[in-house]
């Protein structure tokens, strides 16, 4: 087995000859249907997907969309723009957890740590720029790495010692809430200065509008040339890729909602800073699992470690380096987090944010079985909670309740990924 074809993302396997298998169903590349069939290939591609549970983030998109249909229905200021512009920014610290956890779970293991090490990272900025004096981009950089450094331990423990993620993240989870205990010290709170930069993460917004409209043709323009020149390669390769109209329809759709979000952020405060940045995590993360060999290498894990081995992929060096990035992005989270209470507190990374990055992953489409997601998955899935989370408080309804409703979101999110594991399994697509 090539590292090429192990480590590829399935919606990038290249077409195969039916007469390969005889009556076994062999999926068709659907870009090479369109080219035989037009619309009609395209029809037969979806059905045969629909068939095998093979619908991507098609389900969620449709979930968040009656989610935000009902709460509208229920309250007129679920859709307006100031409420929508708090979520966005209300979701960036747990969804910049997640994308930690995106990685994490393409390897098929999980990391319970990041919620502790969230709250050590804004405790030692806080400690380090209030308590300290120390310049708040070095107390920043210092903080983030902790994060780093404290994955790439547990990782260490389970690439190199051999145990189990789940027992070394849990153990992490204990050991780094103790260590933001002891740095934060008795007193317990330390408040971040409310014009510095951890609280400038949340609270600053590009109040030019041509800003909000800038980012929306940048994102647009930016999938348009990614997804043309990866065209260009796959023609290049001969395999087959996507026709030029698709490719524009795409682009369209993509511009049309981008605009229409600039549009609702220039209503109220205008473009907030903390989406700006986690729009450019999500391309930056994205483009390494996608387009590196870094990228392929994780996905490969996920689908065979020992195929992994076999074809030279140091092993442990991936799953060290995978846990390192979980703790950077969970340390990263945390000083949104901190940003957002503008302060610096023994609750930090406690309560019920564990849960949420790990589901805000899960639901959006990343599977908890190893070798299929994408860190766009951590936008839709912590969309969608961070909504049920809003809509939910719009109504009143207390924090126990919430807690339920979002539990029986994620039961029914992982029941839906093992059936459709199962479905693609029996359709010959495992």
């Amino acid at each position: 087995m090539s590292i090429e074809k192990t480590s590829t993302p399935a919606g990038d396997a290249a077409a195969v000859n039916p007469e390969a298998a005889p009556g076994a169903g062999v999926a068709v590349d659907p870009r090479l249907l369109v080219r035989e069939q037009g619309l009609a290939g395209y029809v037969g591609e979806f059905k045969r997907k629909m068939k095998a549970g093979d619908l991507g983030s098609m389900p969620v998109v449709v979930g968040l969309i009656v989610i935000w249909i009902i709460f509208q229905s229920l309250n007129s200021n679920f859709l307006t723009a100031g409420n929508l512009s708090d979520i966005s920014v209300a979701m960036v610290g747990t969804g910049m957890i997640a994308v930690g956890i995106v990685f994490v779970l393409l390897l098929g293991e999980i990391d319970l740590s990041v919620g502790s090490l969230s709250g050590v990272a804004g405790a030692t900025f806080a400690v380090l720029n209030i308590t300290h004096g120390m310049n708040e981009v070095l107390a920043f950089v210092l903080a983030i790495l902790t994060g780093t450094v404290a994955g790439a331990i547990q990782g260490f423990f389970f690439a190199k010692i051999g145990v189990p993620a789940f027992a070394v993240t849990l153990a992490g989870l204990l050991f780094w809430n103790g260590l933001m205990l002891k740095v934060l010290g008795d007193n317990g709170t330390i408040n971040l200065n409310s014009d510095g930069l951890v609280a400038n993460l949340t609270s600053y917004y590009f109040s030019d509008v041509a800003a909000a409209y800038g980012l929306a043709a940048v994102v647009t323009v930016l999938f348009f040339v990614s997804s043309f020149l990866g065209n260009k390669r796959r023609d290049a390769a001969g395999v087959p890729s996507k026709p030029l109209s698709e490719i524009i329809l795409r682009t369209v759709l993509l511009g049309l909602v981008s605009f229409a979000v600039a549009i609702v952020f220039n209503q109220y405060k205008g473009l907030p800073l903390a989406v700006v940045i986690f729009v450019a995590v999500l391309f930056v993360t994205d483009f390494v699992l996608r387009r590196t060999a870094y990228g392929r290498k994780v996905f490969a894990l996920g689908g065979s470690v020992e195929a992994s081995r076999r074809a030279g992929i140091n092993v442990d060096l991936v799953r060290i380096s995978v846990f390192a990035i979980s703790g950077t992005f969970a340390a990263l989270g945390g000083l949104f987090i901190a940003s957002k209470i503008a302060s610096a507190n023994q609750g930090a990374g406690g309560g019920d944010l564990l849960m949420n990055a790990i589901a805000a992953a899960v639901i959006g489409g990343t599977s908890l079985f190893g070798g299929r997601g994408r860190t766009w998955n951590a936008l839709l899935g912590v969309l969608v909670i961070v909504s049920i989370q809003y809509g939910l408080a719009l109504q009143g309804i207390p924090s126990p309740v919430q807690y339920m409703i979002t539990g029986g979101v994620l039961l029914a999110t992982v029941v839906i990924d093992a059936v459709t594991r199962k479905t693609q399994k029996s359709a010959g697509r495992a």
